[in-house]
C-alpha cells in the first residue's frame, strides 16, 4: 500500500487546480526574471581570448560562427583530469539536442574547458557527443569568468557565484561526493575543485564583444535536463547524495 496520501479523482482535481495557480504564478515570475536578466548592462570585452576546437586555433569571436549571440557552458574538465566531471557530463547529455536549434535562432553554442583539446575530443567521442567544445588551455578565460582558480586562490580566497569563498579543499577533509567525483575524473579533491561549473552569455555588436550574463551553482538547475522531469515525477528528485553517472557507466540493468 502506498505511503503517500490518496484520494478520489474529485479531490485530486481540486488540489491540482490549486497547484495550477501556483505554477502559473511561477511561470509569470520566471518571465519577469528573464526580462530582468536581459536588461543587465553589457560589459565590453577588451581581452583577446584564444581557444582550440575542431577548427584549430580560434578566438572568442570565432565561437559565434557568424551569429550575434553566444552561450557557453563552463564544463569542469581541468588539464589534470582524465575524464570530465560526471555532473557536467549529465548536463551535457542534453546539448546534442538543442545546439542545432540555437544555431538556427542566431545563438551560437559551445562548451569550454581548460583541458587540452585532444582530451576533450577523445572524451566527446567516447560519449557520442557532437556539440561544439573548445579548449581554453593555457589562457585566462576560465579564470576571468570565475570558473577556475589557481592553487593560491584556492588557499587564500576566490569569488564563485558572486560570493567570496575561502578555505582550501584538502583530500583528507573533502566531502565524500567530492572525493568520489574527483576519483571518477582520475584526480584528487583539491585538483578537481579548482574547476567549477557555470554558463555565460556573450553578444557581438558592431564588431565589439560583450559579456551579458553568467550563472553558477544552482543557477544551472534549469539547464540540467533530467531535473525538470524528476521535479514532476511522483517522488521528485528523491536524492540524499549524488546518484548519477556518465551515461555509459550505468550498465544494461539501469532502470
Amino acid at each position: 500500500m502506498t505511503k503517500h496520501n490518496t484520494g478520489t479523482r474529485e479531490e485530486w482535481l481540486k488540489a491540482r487546480l490549486e497547484l495550477l495557480k501556483a505554477e502559473k504564478a511561477l511561470t509569470h515570475q520566471s518571465d519577469a526574471v528573464a526580462t530582468q536578466r536581459r536588461a543587465l548592462p553589457w560589459v565590453k570585452i577588451g581581452k583577446a581570448y584564444r581557444f582550440e576546437n575542431e577548427r584549430g586555433a580560434v578566438e572568442l569571436k570565432d565561437l559565434f560562427k557568424g551569429r550575434s549571440q553566444l552561450v557557453v557552458y563552463h564544463f569542469m574538465f581541468g588539464p589534470d583530469y582524465q575524464a570530465g566531471c560526471p555532473s557536467c557530463s549529465s548536463i551535457a547529455d542534453g546539448f546534442n539536442g538543442i545546439f542545432t536549434h540555437l544555431e538556427n535562432h542566431d545563438v551560437a553554442f559551445s562548451a569550454v574547458s581548460r583541458a587540452p583539446y585532444a582530451k576533450l575530443a577523445a572524451y566527446q567521442k567516447r560519449l557520442g557527443w557532437t556539440f561544439p567544445w573548445a579548449s581554453s588551455y593555457g589562457g585566462d578565460f576560465n579564470f576571468d569568468f570565475n570558473v577556475s582558480l589557481t592553487e593560491a586562490q584556492q588557499a587564500g580566497g576566490f569569488e564563485y557565484n558572486y560570493q567570496r569563498r575561502g578555505h582550501p579543499v584538502q583530500q583528507v577533509d573533502a566531502p565524500e561526493p567530492v572525493k568520489k567525483f574527483a576519483a571518477d575524473c582520475g584526480t584528487d579533491a583539491p585538483t578537481y575543485t579548482r574547476d567549477l561549473p557555470g554558463m555565460s552569455a556573450f553578444a557581438i555588436q558592431d564588431g565589439a564583444l560583450y559579456h551579458t550574463y553568467s550563472t553558477y551553482a544552482r543557477g544551472l538547475d534549469a539547464l540540467w535536463g533530467m531535473y525538470p522531469w524528476l521535479d514532476r515525477a511522483p517522488l521528485g528528485r528523491n536524492e540524499g547524495k549524488p546518484w548519477w553517472k556518465r551515461h555509459d557507466e550505468y550498465g544494461s540493468s539501469a532502470a
